[in-house]
């Protein structure tokens, strides 16, 4: 009880008092975001950290993703998306989680993607973005995100994400907002094996971070990922599992200070062929 009222007092004071609020990113958000600088290694929720890359899926797909920071419930965050190509660009919906009874943030977002050509793909999206404290009720804002992604050869693919560059601000008095979020990332697919990727993010009111990771298809049914970022000075690893049109990782983050997340990542790919 003691620990989670501990608890409560660090997430409400977050919340509340940060003059930047937004849904809170996942601890293990390299291990998604890296692949939004690739054509082979992307995957549906790589859309989440860029939309541009829903450009690249290819097939209908579903995916959830999960995790527990630091081993506390009170902390959980969920993610769920979903990707439906046509032929006129392709569209995405993400649904996010992050919190427990006493407080919650909650995220419903709309995007689309498409191809420019053979060397640019964009991405935008609108999210409806939601924040509920017992005691003190709810509220909400509407916030955007728009990416790119440069395809500079086969094997080399840059990007640049912004999310909320104005407005999305809760409250009577329009105090606080969605911070704002600019991203800029690199990926080069090495083989057919092995990708490498880094971004540099800078988030409202707090120091610049790096994520680098690699990627390593050992089988076709079996990848490894590892990683670090240096903004909160963590290392992240995770391997995945492929069975035909089904897909699942077991990750995890580790905090110098705060110890462990462990995430899981499912994905389901509609294959209208094999169907």
């Amino acid at each position: 009880m003691k620990s989670k009222c501990i608890c409560l007092f660090f997430v409400l004071s977050i919340g509340v008092l940060v003059y930047g609020q937004t849904l809170r990113r996942p601890a293990n958000i390299p291990y998604i975001s890296l692949g939004s600088y690739s054509v082979n290694y992307a995957d549906i929720l790589s859309f989440i950290t860029n939309q541009a890359s829903l450009a690249q899926i290819k097939k209908p797909a579903i995916a959830v993703f999960g995790e527990k920071r630091f081993l506390l419930s009170e902390l959980n965050n969920f993610i769920t998306g979903i990707a439906i190509p046509t032929t006129s660009g392709n569209f995405g919906i993400k649904v996010g989680y992050y919190g427990f009874t006493e407080y919650n943030e909650t995220q419903l977002g709309l995007a689309y993607g498409r191809r420019l050509g053979s060397k640019i793909d964009i991405g935008v999206q609108i999210n409806y973005n939601g924040i509920r404290i017992a005691g003190y009720g709810n509220d909400a804002a509407i916030g955007f995100e728009i990416g790119t992604v440069f395809h500079l050869t086969e094997k080399i693919h840059t990007g640049v994400h912004v999310s909320n560059p104005v407005g999305g601000k809760f409250g009577k008095d329009q105090q606080e907002k969605l911070s704002s979020i600019y991203t800029i990332g690199i990926g080069y697919e090495v083989s057919e094996k092995v990708f490498i990727g880094a971004e540099v993010v800078k988030e409202e009111d707090l120091p610049v971070n790096v994520n680098t990771g690699i990627q390593y298809k050992i089988l076709p049914q079996l990848s490894g990922k590892m990683g670090i970022s240096s903004g909160t000075s963590s290392g992240w690893i995770g391997v995945g599992l492929s069975w035909r049109s089904f897909h699942m990782d077991i990750t995890s983050a580790f905090h110098p200070h705060l110890g462990v997340t462990p995430g899981l990542f499912f994905l389901f790919t509609i294959d209208n062929k094999e169907n």
